[in-house]
């Protein structure tokens, strides 16, 4: 892929996927915004590119707030001219089941996910306008907004949140020729190495270079962030250009595409359904095979297990 002359923003880029994807975009040649709440990580980032012949600058803020937003296009404007990408990628954790969960946890984990990634969207689409030769919009969402998952009231409302605007944002900047697309990553990081199951391989990674074993990388499509990085580059190319209002998921080995809601089973009666009609149609009509929800948990072999003890 060559994304020279591109200029790129990634939000959340001082560690983690964000650091993957902006040196994956620099390693293609695009000039990048290295956003990060942490100044010294994004400040690190940009060195890690200047060191592999890349151009990056940084560009520190918690994301959130229409002021940070705009800071961020101004900051690639005034460095490289243009801007024609953004990853909003950025995201904090604030985990409790529903019944601890408190306003601050559901407040900041959605300020940072849900409106960091509208405020930066719409100042970026908003430049792109102007400039009047399309964009990309590359946006972050989770396995938990697809499916739900324990303890993650917080963060499954924003991920889905997110991808729900997607749809939106790729019929009304079509006309545009901004395309927009969520990408739904498993790699591992500080936000996934306390999974049980994943634990003890992203440990031996982290401390040893150890490998993940290929039932991992393939069955469950888990890997290192660098194994996802390339999605996000081929959404900010040239190739993908037809490419809009897709949810699709990397990690590992798999590379996938994430179905949108939609009817499954629809039945009809005549005058409509009141209370009783549905329950006595229910398990042989709508109801006959409920959806299933919560991401499965990892099916571990049993040579793996013994294996990483």
């Amino acid at each position: 892929m060559d994304l020279a002359n591109k200029v790129v923003i990634v939000t959340g880029a001082g560690r983690g996927l964000g650091r993957a994807y902006a040196l994956a975009l620099a390693d293609a040649g695009a000039a990048v915004v290295v956003n990060d709440a942490d100044e010294s990580a994004a400040e690190r980032v940009v060195e890690d590119v200047a060191a592999r012949g890349g151009r990056a600058v940084a560009a520190p803020g918690a994301v959130g707030p229409t002021a940070v937003a705009g800071a961020l296009v101004d900051r690639a404007v005034t460095e490289f001219g243009r801007l024609d990408g953004l990853i909003a990628n950025a995201g904090i954790l604030r985990d409790r089941v529903l019944w601890k969960m408190s306003d601050e946890d559901f407040d900041a984990v959605v300020n940072v996910h849900l409106r960091g990634t509208f405020t930066c969207v719409r100042a970026a689409v908003r430049r792109m306008r102007e400039q009047g030769e399309g964009g990309r919009i590359v946006v972050v969402g989770s396995p938990a907004g697809q499916r739900g998952n324990f303890g993650q009231t917080n963060y499954s409302a924003a991920k889905a949140a997110i991808v729900g605007m997607v749809r939106t944002w790729a019929l009304e900047c079509a006309k545009a020729n901004i395309t927009v697309n969520a990408v739904i990553p498993v790699a591992a990081t500080a936000m996934t190495k306390t999974i049980p199951a994943f634990a003890p391989y992203v440990e031996a990674w982290e401390k040893d270079g150890r490998p993940f074993p290929s039932w991992l990388r393939a069955a469950e499509g888990f890997g290192t962030p660098d194994d996802v990085a390339g999605l996000p580059v081929f959404l900010l190319s040239d190739a993908a250009a037809d490419v809009t209002g897709q949810a699709i998921g990397i990690g590992g080995d798999r590379l996938s595409l994430w179905t949108h809601p939609q009817e499954s089973v629809v039945a009809v009666r005549d005058g409509g359904w009141d209370a009783d009609a549905i329950a006595a149609a229910w398990a042989t009509t709508v109801g006959r095979e409920p959806q299933t929800y919560g991401i499965p948990a990892p099916k571990v072999p049993d040579d793996a297990r013994e294996a990483v003890a």
